[in-house]
């Protein structure tokens, strides 16, 4: 190398840091895989979940009721959260309370009511960890212009604003007992891909809910509180339909359970999680791919899914549950326009 020229030896440089940099990712999902998993009890004996009747949020309180964790459970249909929480105190020995909290109502006298009756119930207990997972996605891939606003509106209540009142309640609980955790379930649009076209409110709401998350980790890691933002890639749950398994790699799509086996184990390890190795391969590998082809690709793929959308007749609501990649969703027919109607199909 002495009698290198000076380019010759810049290029290698330049080199060895650009693998460095891309080794960082795993050597340092590596190193998380070795650490023993956090006993979730030191936070708490109490877990809150939203969104828990389907999906990766009812396989995620399944998980932590096998861990010994006794649940408080919040969803707005009444029979759904009687039929979780039988089924979950019919396999685990744990309590299970439930409230019927409407999210897309929040800021309003019904949903300020539901969040009295939340605080109520939280009242005496041990509150440790709360798992944001409910959301909402767009009725399809579309453009802004063609959108049903108020839709919007709603998606807009319950994945940011909605969550947002949640995390704002439990807070102050946590904080007076110095710990706690709060996992907020994103999307990998918002890690993966530099733009998410036609599904763009919906991929903003996520970035909001991600840059939230750290934001609260820097807050509130001092004060004994865990903060993390938990980025599912390609999930089988009803959010993925299925014309998009059908292209994948089986290994490549975790089941709801495999999933939230793997997240409950991070809870607690760092600020952002991508829960499995195959999960996290998929993030690695998008690194590799330039932004202008991540555009090119993503523009033509979500304008199939809004023909698929628009030959359906539209006006469906698509159901999530924060484990998007966007619009690889099941679509189900003419949800009515009450409030509340889109977040009735959102427990996926």
């Amino acid at each position: 190398m002495d009698d290198a020229p000076s380019w010759f030896v810049s290029l290698v440089c330049l080199g060895a840091v650009y693998v460095a940099a891309l080794c960082a990712r795993p050597l340092a999902y590596l190193a998380l895989c070795l650490r023993r998993p956090k006993d979730l009890h030191r936070y708490g004996s109490w877990a809150i979940v939203t969104g828990p009747t389907s999906g990766l949020g009812r396989s995620m309180a399944m998980e932590l009721a096998r861990r010994g964790l006794n649940l408080l459970l919040l969803d707005l249909d009444a029979a759904n959260l009687q039929e979780t929480s039988d089924a979950i105190k019919a396999l685990h020995p744990v309590k299970v309370k439930s409230v019927v909290l409407d999210l897309s109502l929040v800021a309003t006298p019904q949903g300020d009511e539901a969040m009295r009756r939340f605080k109520e119930a939280m009242e005496g207990l041990d509150v440790g960890l709360l798992v944001n997972n409910a959301a909402v996605n767009t009725p399809g891939a579309v453009y802004l212009h063609e959108a049903d606003i108020e839709r919007f509106v709603r998606m807009i209540r319950v994945n940011l604003w909605g969550l947002t009142e949640v995390t704002a309640a439990v807070l102050p609980r946590m904080l007076a007992r110095g710990r706690g955790a709060i996992v907020n379930v994103g999307s990998g649009s918002t890690v993966a891909v530099p733009s998410f076209p036609l599904y763009t409110v919906y991929s903003s709401t996520k970035k909001y809910v991600a840059k939230f998350s750290k934001s609260l980790y820097v807050e509130y890691k001092s004060k004994g509180i865990d903060v993390q933002y938990q980025v599912p890639f390609y999930v089988h749950t009803r959010m993925l339909s299925s014309a998009v398994k059908a292209k994948l790699r089986p290994w490549f799509v975790a089941t709801a359970d495999e999933y939230t086996r793997t997240a409950a184990r991070w809870i607690g390890n760092g600020p952002l999680c991508v829960p499995g190795a195959a999960q996290k391969l998929q993030w690695c590998l998008t690194g590799f791919v330039p932004d202008w082809a991540h555009d090119w690709y993503r523009i033509r793929l979500h304008l199939q899914h809004r023909a698929v959308t628009r030959r359906g007749g539209g006006g469906g609501t698509v159901i999530a549950g924060g484990n998007s990649r966007g619009g690889q969703a099941a679509v189900t027919p003419n949800a009515s326009n009450n409030p509340g109607a889109v977040a009735k199909e959102i427990r996926a």
